[in-house]
């Protein structure tokens, strides 16, 4: 885009919460606190326990460092605009945000994706499982999930920041790419098509996800040891995506089509669910779900207290 220094974007998604700013600052910092243990939780007791480098916690240690970094796109700005009497950010700090939470969106599907997959390996085909998920291709699904990630996001910016702006108010309380998009002076076709690609793209890994259950769980009916792990290891995966999906499905339908008579602080919370609900989800339902992961949490915190006694 010509001349964006200096352009500063007004966020407009506050401007009816400003009365009640010190709550929503005290609650806000609170989850992202709370965000921020959980995850580094998980992550720290896979990292640290030996007998968790398989590719099960490997790729749910990947899900919780991006939560983290999707919450990073969130929470520093929201508890910034919280705090001060205006909500607005520059043009690099619009496209940086958007590339963090994009590449965030992306991520968690492949990484759902790549989770559902070895599931399917582990409970469908057990006895070849070793010799499918190899260490070398745990490193390579990692590769592909992050990079893939990284180039949609860094196209996805590429083809906004071409467009003029006509305007500098955006209704949301972040910035996203149909918000900025909307503001274009330029035909935008090419933006829309492209994000009807990626859309398209990744809601397919979803179906492929459920094609996977449904083998899953065909063969988790056969005894009572593949219902088990279907319960602990599935069902939170299964939990985890649809939330996501759903979040994501309906936030941009929203955005596209919604009415802008709904109250602001209702669109506000429908706009950040899925920023929100799945970092902080993801590690307690798995965390909680996981015997393994449990019981070593548990041994941490018992041998800490004995410490301290």
């Amino acid at each position: 885009m010509e001349n964006s220094t200096g352009i500063m974007f007004v966020l407009q998604g506050l401007n009816e919460t400003m009365s009640r700013k010190h709550t929503y600052f005290a609650v806000t910092l609170l989850a992202y606190l709370f965000t921020i243990s959980v995850n580094l939780t998980l992550i720290a007791t896979i990292i640290l326990e030996k007998t968790f480098h398989e590719p099960m916690f490997i790729f749910l240690c990947s899900l919780c460092v991006n939560g983290l970094f999707g919450a990073s796109s969130f929470y520093p700005k929201i508890l910034v605009d919280l705090s001060s009497n205006l909500s607005v950010t520059s043009y690099e700090g619009c496209l940086s945000q958007m590339f963090v939470i994009y590449n965030y969106v992306f991520c968690e599907v492949t990484t759902l994706t790549v989770m559902a997959y070895d599931r399917y390996i582990a409970i469908c085909k057990p006895l070849n499982y070793h010799s499918i998920i190899t260490p070398r291709k745990v490193l390579n699904l990692l590769l592909f999930t992050w990079l893939l990630s990284i180039c949609e996001s860094a196209l996805e910016m590429a083809l906004i920041a071409r467009l003029p702006l006509c305007g500098f108010n955006i209704e949301k309380i972040y910035c996203t790419a149909w918000s900025v998009i909307k503001l274009s002076c330029v035909d935008t076709t090419l933006n829309n098509v492209f994000g009807y690609i990626i859309v398209i793209f990744h809601y397919l890994q979803a179906v492929l996800v459920m094609i996977s259950y449904v083998n899953i769980i065909k063969a988790s009916v056969r005894s009572q040891e593949q219902r088990n792990k279907f319960m602990q290891t599935c069902l939170p995966h299964l939990i985890a995506l649809t939330n996501f999906v759903v979040a994501c499905v309906f936030d941009a339908m929203y955005a596209r089509y919604g009415s802008s008579t709904t109250l602001q602080a209702l669109r506000n919370f429908m706009s950040v669910e899925y920023l929100v609900v799945p970092p902080l989800l993801n590690p307690l339902i798995y965390g909680l779900n996981l015997k393994q992961i449990r019981r070593r949490i548990f041994r941490v915190f018992s041998q800490e207290r004995h410490a301290l006694k």
